[in-house]
């Protein structure tokens, strides 16, 4: 093994319900404005042709039941609620049959975003990183393999911050479904295990401050928990 100047960084993990061992997150997948009224409301349409996708890094990643430091650099801290898959087996250039095999477990996910910094990002054509990239950005509930959770139909998603229901939809208005995601990202990637892909919001996405607690699920998953602290 070679000598490192520094420790390396700690391989951040996923439980997985029934499991011993957790899920190692490699990289992190996003798809973007895959729910139609989520577009209407960001102002955008939909590009039903393609999924489009930005990423985050393992470095995000903050377990469900956290809570996140108020992010430096915002004053407009959004919620996004979403369905998390993450990849079993490798796959390129796949077929969505092949593609749907390679889901090896879902989850509830939030996708932290710093909106004022998204949008400035998109005023300018500017990358999305500062927006989408930080610290806790990326949270996740314990997995639930496939075959426990069967079809991706029309679950009920949401979200509610201090108990008031914000974000309300059904997993049936994902506008490009998880196979053809994981389908059309394998022409890009090597996908492989340990690869997380977070599918979309639905509308109703906001604002949130210090002292807010946000709780969301997904029928058939366990549920997602974050409480948004002062700033360090």
């Amino acid at each position: 093994m070679t000598d490192t100047l520094f420790p390396p960084p700690v391989v951040q993990t996923i439980p997985v319900n029934g499991e011993a061992a957790a899920y190692p997150v490699a990289r992190i997948f996003c798809v973007g404005r895959n729910y139609a009224a989520h577009a209407a409301e960001m102002g955008a349409e939909v590009d039903r042709e393609a999924p489009f996708y930005f990423t985050k890094n393992p470095a995000a990643v903050l377990p469900t039941g956290s809570t996140l430091p108020y992010p430096p650099g915002t004053s407009d801290l959004h919620h996004e609620m979403e369905l998390v898959l993450v990849i079993g087996h490798p796959v390129f250039r796949a077929s969505k049959a092949e593609a749907a095999k390679a889901i090896y477990a879902y989850g509830c996910g939030l996708d932290m975003t710093r909106r004022d910094l998204q949008n400035t990002a998109k005023d300018k054509r500017r990358p999305w990183d500062l927006g989408k990239d930080f610290e806790g950005a990326a949270v996740f509930a314990p997995l639930t393999r496939a075959a426990d959770f069967g079809p991706v139909a029309d679950q009920r998603i949401h979200l509610s911050v201090n108990g008031a229901t914000r974000q309300d939809a059904t997993l049936d208005e994902l506008i490009h479904k998880c196979d053809e995601v994981i389908a059309d990202l394998s022409t890009y990637y090597h996908l492989a295990p340990g690869d997380v892909i977070m599918t979309g919001t639905p509308a109703g996405v906001g604002a949130v401050v210090a002292g807010d607690q946000i709780t969301g699920g997904i029928d058939g998953l366990d549920p997602i928990a974050l409480a948004i602290g002062p700033a360090d």
